[in-house]
């Protein structure tokens, strides 16, 4: 999926209002407070000194429009590379083992009929595929091994009711992440186009505040993480 251009700008505008609650240079905010370098295929290493992100960095320091950069660099190679590497996926599910100690939940909306994915029709078809997800899981998983996730969307009830309560039960807010994708996507529809019911209030707070430190404050959710044992899974889907 290529993103729109207004979902760049929206975040272009969060790092010139770092640069203006605290002097730091643009080129670094973008770094930072954005998740542009994820978008543009880097990686998750975040090193600045990266080649690709130099050229970025060289453009926009020649650029008249900031913005209109950005979004012509993006475009070079939408979305090459972004997706994090994962082991299996069933439907709009799947998990990866970053380290040996524990497995990460991911979600990608696979539905190609501009349906919610979340909505109340859905519901089964979403628990039969973190069933059959776990299923596959569980041969090389302990019980006890502490499965993960990290996003906005553990904020609404349509998306907990997927998951045992034990484990939405410990969602709490990831403070900062700016860079990462968990806290950004709320301002994205099925289309990857911005949705302007969350994109207007967050433009008003952002424009309002004058904390640093309060920044997450602006963002109409917070990215929530959550954390338990495989065995509430297995329990809760029957495998």
């Amino acid at each position: 999926m290529v993103f729109a251009k207004g979902f760049f700008d929206l975040q272009f505008s969060f790092a010139e209002r770092v640069r203006d609650l605290c002097g730091m240079p643009l080129e670094i905010a973008l770094f930072e407070y954005t998740n542009f370098y994820v978008r543009f295929g880097l990686g998750r290493g975040f090193n600045s000194d990266h080649n690709t992100w130099q050229t970025y960095i060289a453009g926009l320091h020649g650029a008249d429009d900031g913005r209109e950069w950005t979004y012509r660099f993006y475009l070079r190679e939408p979305e090459a590379m972004t997706a994090p590497a994962v082991e299996a996926t069933v439907g709009c599910f799947s998990y990866a083992r970053p380290g040996s100690d524990h497995v990460r939940l991911h979600f990608r909306n696979k539905e190609a009929d501009g349906r919610s994915p979340l909505g109340a029709a859905r519901v089964e078809q979403r628990r039969a595929e973190l069933s059959a997800l776990f299923v596959r899981l569980k041969p090389s998983v302990s019980e006890d091994t502490p499965i993960v996730g990290a996003s906005w969307l553990y904020n609404l009830h349509a998306y907990r009711r997927l998951f045992p309560s034990g484990y939405t039960s410990t969602s709490l807010p990831i403070r900062g992440g700016f860079r990462s994708m968990p806290l950004w996507g709320q301002f994205l529809n099925f289309r990857g186009e911005v949705r302007e019911s969350m994109a207007s209030p967050f433009a008003r707070a952002l424009a309002q505040t004058s904390n640093l430190g309060r920044l997450n404050e602006c963002f109409p959710f917070q990215a929530l993480a959550a954390r338990a044992p495989a065995h509430q899974f297995y329990d809760f889907y029957g495998v």
